[in-house]
């Protein structure tokens, strides 16, 4: 029986291989019939081709240099808007800080001839108006940061 299958084997190889050659042989002649061009035609097309895809390619980059301006202009625009935003706010709060203190150390003075217990409560309030003053510029920054996103 090993034999056999040996014998089988081999044939159905060469039977494999023969096949093969006279398909690619039948293939390569019906190709040539029916090729449409000659080499020098179709290197001619090739040529042609490739020259408008380089001309769309070069319309492409000069859009795309344009564009990127474009982005250069806006991006330049918003960073100046956002530090002006920045700026015009922090000296607001800078204001408000000072105003704050201002009225806190006069309502200090007034508590030291008082007892402690008053000049503790002046103390926090001034903590108090510091910690709300960094809050309102840390949601200031925050808002402008999202609106010039």
């Amino acid at each position: 029986m090993n034999e056999e299958q040996n014998k089988t084997g081999n044939n159905n190889g060469r039977d494999f291989v023969l096949g093969s050659l006279i398909g690619g042989l039948v293939g390569a002649a019906v190709a040539l019939l029916f090729a449409p061009k000659s080499g020098r035609e179709l290197r001619e097309n090739l040529n042609e081709s490739s020259s408008g895809w380089k001309e769309k390619a070069g319309v492409w980059k000069d859009t795309a240099y344009e564009k990127s301006g474009d982005w250069k202009n806006r991006a330049v625009e918003s960073s100046s808007h956002f530090t002006k935003n920045v700026s015009e706010k922090s000296q607001e709060l800078g204001s408000k800080v000072k105003d704050s203190t201002k009225n806190i150390q006069s309502k200090v003075k007034n508590f030291r001839s008082s007892d402690e217990e008053e000049a503790e409560r002046a103390a926090q309030e001034v903590a108090e108006a510091i910690e709300e003053a960094a809050q309102e510029l840390e949601k200031q920054q925050d808002s402008t940061t999202t609106n010039n996103l």
